[in-house]
């Protein structure tokens, strides 16, 4: 059954928002939230998700996905992010330009195309802001990851990942020279504020807020 973009998004939304959330569970709310919509508006939407078995809904309940509605979800996902590496890898665009030319790119239906991208770019596990890319099976291979927050005290670590992808914070974050592989080691952590003074790849220290530390994901 064909779905419009518009279902789509939903679906990629409820996914995103069931894998941040402990009992793998929404809200209307929550989902209004995060798409900046009117819940009134959402409810409307669920009803008719719900009615094609795409989500588990009742009205002021929880909201979940179908095996149906994950699988959807999942290509979706795989794709956006397939796509991602390959304006990144390919057409030189850089991490904090790709997502909205995703989000348009992964609406297209042809399942070879995907699998033919796949092939080109030889099976990325994960995309250039370090989330993991969905196999055709739809399986997830996720990795340890810890938040900069939690960094011990004289460690080094390795970025993998980030938790926000704006474009601002990634824009920042080059201004900062950190990107993927980035090696950190934190060398203080202020009991104030828990701003932290960081090494950057074994030559400049800075000192970054709580919030920062909060969205660098190192292994």
């Amino acid at each position: 059954m064909m779905l419009t973009f518009t279902e789509e998004n939903y679906l990629k939304a409820i996914y995103h928002l069931e894998i941040s959330s402990e009992t793998r569970e929404t809200s209307t709310n929550t989902i209004a939230e995060h798409l900046g919509i009117k819940p009134a508006t959402v409810t409307a939407m669920l009803k008719k998700l719900n009615d094609k078995e795409y989500i588990s809904y009742q009205k002021y309940g929880k909201v979940s996905l179908s095996a149906a509605g994950r699988n959807i979800a999942l290509q979706i996902v795989r794709k956006h992010r397939l796509w991602e590496v390959f304006l990144v890898e390919k057409l030189d665009f850089t991490w904090d330009e790709v997502h909205e030319i995703a989000e348009q790119l992964e609406h297209i239906q042809s399942s070879k195309l995907i699998d033919q991208l796949d092939k080109f770019l030889k099976y990325p596990a994960f995309d250039p802001h370090g989330d993991p890319i969905p196999d055709t099976a739809g399986q997830v291979h996720e990795q340890t990851r810890l938040t900069l927050a939690h960094a011990e005290i004289g460690k080094v670590y390795k970025v993998i990942a980030v938790n926000d992808t704006s474009a601002v914070f990634l824009q920042y974050l080059m201004q900062l020279h950190i990107t993927l592989s980035t090696k950190l080691k934190v060398l203080s952590r202020l009991e104030f504020d828990q701003s932290m003074i960081i090494l950057i790849n074994h030559q400049k220290e800075i000192i970054i807020s709580e919030k920062l530390s909060q969205n660098i994901l190192i292994a």
